[in-house]
């Protein structure tokens, strides 16, 4: 599912304007994205946790070369699945 399948599935589930829907949710990644650059978790409860955490420096290797490289330390994103995600993703037959 794309952006727009959502916002327009969204829209037809809550029974509001699909502009409406577009507004809301670029308002959510502007403060997704404000909140990270702070150093703020994000938890919307029972659907999913998003967080900045720190990845430290590591040797890796150039998997054509075999050469050794040094991976600087990064930022990074976390995103952790919340229990109702969870619990659709179990119900799922394999």
């Amino acid at each position: 599912m794309n952006k727009a399948e959502l916002v327009s599935a969204i829209a037809k589930r809550a029974d509001v304007p699909v502009s409406t829907v577009d507004s809301v949710l670029a308002g959510l990644q502007e403060e997704l994205v404000d909140a990270i650059t702070r150093g703020d978790k994000v938890a919307v409860s029972g659907l999913l946790t998003v967080e900045r955490t720190q990845r430290s420096a590591r040797t890796g290797r150039n998997p054509q070369t075999g050469e050794s490289i040094d991976i600087p330390a990064a930022n990074t994103v976390k995103v952790t699945a919340g229990s109702n995600l969870k619990k659709a993703a179990s119900s799922v037959p394999v």
